[in-house]
């Protein structure tokens, strides 16, 4: 009968998926495992649980900052809850906030929090979360991560740990290139890590060359040698620098291409064996091998090449087996064209959401698609750029300083107007710190536009508007970048920054007339606020000692501000110098300032409301500014163009006598970090550019240099020395 064959249906269909499961659980017990097809069959376990694939009901995103609320908004778009970790330095943090269950995972140090793989997978046991999305950085192309997921039945959103293992090492994901048809740069990948042998190595590629950490990324352990004399002095500070950071010192020689653009396709492969290219990123303009810059598509590429290069991307990934998202990294010869596999970052990458703006698609939601074994949305011949973006990435740092991370608070923020063409993915708000544990970014901003002349128009007037206090940014660097002609032009290559330095990076300029006219009616309404405020709280408001401006029983109020201004060079070099600017008072809000060197008075005056939001009129110039006051420090930031201007607050000192401007010569702490070494001692007389010590911040490792004809006058800090950030590492006399 009918229902006797349904019985027997039941019981065939029970064998089978109990010998399946059994089948698979030898496989996933089995200490074997870590094979290119791990992942791809938890995702089809995970498919067995339903008769057809669902998506998670919960994932925990195992990483901090705006990746980790990037991913957050997708899922919650999603529907899909999420479970955020957070150190003890990150427990008042953005994305701990936006997630729907948050756990402390260790203290600040990642060593002890975000890369501890078992307190990560112990709070996705608690918390039920059915998947691990890594971000990028931390463990997001950790192998063994990826295995013990896969070996405690939680999905890893992202490649199988194969892929990540052919793909981590850079010697041998050229040899899989090599026999995939896949383009590479000549070089030596092999394991010889004989110091003389990679010498003879780099002599017979030819002068210049370029050592590689073979686990590195970010730029860590990457060293240019231009001769043999240089080549073991930068063999020695690779390695070091590459097992500080990856615990391994390998190191690969190739060839330097002179004039390269550095162009990385986006790709995408689910278990089902599908994979499509998703277009090409522009990334050339980088600073200390690091992307500062990028843009899709890529300027002047043709779209004949566009399909070669995207079609060797999907070989590199067919090669290993890849399932999710990735990004094949190209450089490409700008001499003649041609282009080499330069390596393959198996995460999603930090400008992921410049090629969402060309595309209009969500690169996380088809990575939590992937994950839960749907197939790809979309197919090759389905996939058309739309438009032109950019992506360019705030970070607190000192560009004047060879780019040292900065940190400290945002005392204020404001950022450009979010919409559809404009993205501020960011993981702070005002009054968060950026520490030294951490990457510096604070932000990315990312526009669109319908061509690349209107996305580049957008992406100016952004960073104009742009406004942050409490730590040095690279905004203004960002500005003069994305202004320059040969930018603008379009296709430079990652020579771009050493090639136009003098212009990206030109000595600080001291403040003109009209800005220290700013400076002063700003300082002015500054004090009269707080008088006002005063007087309010006051029980004799109408007295003489209450006023709001200076008071004299015969004549006009006179005053002089006495400001310090700080000019700094490169190599950490700083200059004071006193500036003294005369009031005379017409009214509360109306003055006549006196400039130094200058009879002519400047007629200014102005308003400014408790948010800091100043209207001045100077010399009968309407300017309208963000006033912002903190640690002993005054800040006018112009809202039509951005420029900052920043001075000492001066002491309230009317009438008195002008005094001789001052200046002195040191070298403060860029950023906290350890004294390698010292290579000079006291007294020794140094030129400009020698090299005074060596320091460690950040894993990297920052040679601090002599700012001129200087004599030392004394050390601060010796070898081994942990040195706080604004410290004296030196101080100079004139020699003798």
């Amino acid at each position: 009968t009918q229902s006797t064959w349904g019985i027997i249906f039941l019981i065939i269909m029970s064998t089978l998926l109990f010998l399946t499961r059994a089948s698979r659980a030898r496989l996933w017990s089995s200490p074997s495992c870590l094979t290119s097809t791990s992942n791809r069959g938890l995702i089809v376990r995970h498919m067995s649980k339903h008769s057809k694939p669902q998506m998670f009901e919960k994932i925990l995103i195992a990483n901090r900052g705006e990746i980790a609320c990037r991913v957050m908004q997708t899922a919650k778009r999603m529907g899909v809850k999420t479970v955020a970790v957070f150190s003890d330095a990150d427990k008042n943090a953005m994305h701990v906030a936006m997630a729907d269950q948050a756990y402390n995972i260790g203290p600040a140090p990642a060593a002890e929090s975000y890369l501890r793989k078992d307190r990560i997978l112990d709070v996705a046991r608690k918390a039920n979360a059915q998947a691990i999305h890594p971000g990028y950085g931390f463990l997001s192309e950790n192998a063994e991560f990826a295995d013990l997921c896969q070996r405690q039945g939680v999905v890893f959103i992202g490649p199988p740990a194969q892929a990540i293992v052919a793909m981590g090492s850079k010697s041998e994901s050229k040899k899989i290139m090599t026999a995939a048809k896949v383009p590479v740069v000549p070089g030596y990948h092999g394991e010889n890590q004989d110091p003389q042998f990679l010498a003879e190595q780099a002599n017979r590629i030819g002068y210049p060359v370029l050592i590689k950490a073979v686990s590195g990324g970010g730029g860590k352990g990457m060293r240019i040698v231009h001769s043999a004399e240089e080549f073991q002095a930068n063999l020695e500070s690779s390695k070091r620098e590459a097992m500080k950071s990856f615990s391994d010192d390998k190191v690969l020689v190739e060839k330097y291409i002179k004039r390269p653009r550095h162009i990385e396709f986006q790709v995408f492969a689910d278990a089902l064996g599908n994979c499509v290219y998703l277009f090409e990123r522009d990334c050339s303009v980088q600073r200390r091998h690091q992307k500062v810059l990028e843009e899709a598509p890529a300027p002047g590429l043709s779209a004949e090449r566009r399909a070669e290069m995207g079609k060797s991307a999907v070989n590199a990934a067919r090669a290993v087996g890849y399932v999710g998202a990735g990004t094949v990294e190209f450089i490409m010869d700008e001499d003649d064209g041609s282009y080499y596999f330069m390596e393959m970052n198996t995460r999603l990458q930090v400008e992921h959401p410049v090629t969402e703006m060309v595309t209009g698609l969500d690169l996380v939601d088809w990575q939590l698609q992937v994950a839960s074994g749907f197939p790809l949305p979309k197919t090759q011949a389905e996939l058309v750029l739309q438009g032109h973006a950019f992506e360019a990435r705030v970070y607190s740092e000192r560009p004047e300083r060879n780019f040292l991370p900065g940190t400290g608070s945002l005392v204020h923020l404001r950022t450009p107007e979010p919409s559809a063409d404009v993205r501020i993915e960011t993981g702070v708000r005002q009054g968060d710190e950026i520490s030294i544990f951490y990457d510096p970014m604070i932000a990315k901003l990312v526009v669109r536009g319908p061509n690349r002349d209107a996305a580049l128009r957008k992406l100016q007037s952004c960073l104009d508007a742009y406004q942050i206090v409490g730590l040095p940014t690279n905004i203004e660097f960002l500005r003069r970048c994305v202004s320059h002609p040969a930018f603008i032009q379009g296709g430079v290559n990652t020579n771009f920054i050493d090639t136009h330095k003098s212009t990206l990076l030109p000595p600080r300029p001291a403040l003109d007339d009209r800005a220290w006219a700013l400076v002063s009616v700003a300082t002015l309404l500054n004090e009269w606020n707080r008088n006002q405020q005063n007087r309010m709280r006051s029980s004799e408001p109408d007295s003489p000692w209450e006023l709001s401006k200076p008071f004299r029983v015969n004549g006009t109020a006179q005053r002089e501000l006495r400001f310090k201004e700080e000019l700094g060079e490169e190599d950490s070099q700083i200059t004071e110098t006193d500036v003294v600017v005369s009031v005379r008072y017409v009214t509360a809000t109306e003055f006549e300032l006196t400039m130094p060197g200058s009879k002519q008075a400047i007629q200014a005056s102005g308003s400014l409301t408790e948010s800091g939001q100043m209207v001045a009129t100077i010399d009968g110039s309407v300017h309208k500014s963000t006033v912002v006051v903190d640690n002993g420090y005054l800040y006018v930031i112009e809202n039509h163009s951005g420029s900052t201007c920043k001075v000492k607050l001066p002491a309230v000192n009317f009438d008195s006598a002008s005094s001789k401007a001052a200046s002195g010569q040191k070298i403060v702490t860029p950023m906290p970090g350890k004294v390698v070494k010292v290579l000079v001692g006291p007294n020794a007389k140094l030129s400009k550019g020698t090299p005074i010590m060596i320091l460690e911040a950040m894993k990297m490792e920052h040679v601090i240099k002599s700012p001129g004809e200087v004599q030392v006058d004394t050390l601060f800090f010796k070898d081994g020395d942990f040195v706080e950030d604004g410290k004296t590492l030196v101080s100079f006399v004139t020699p003798k």
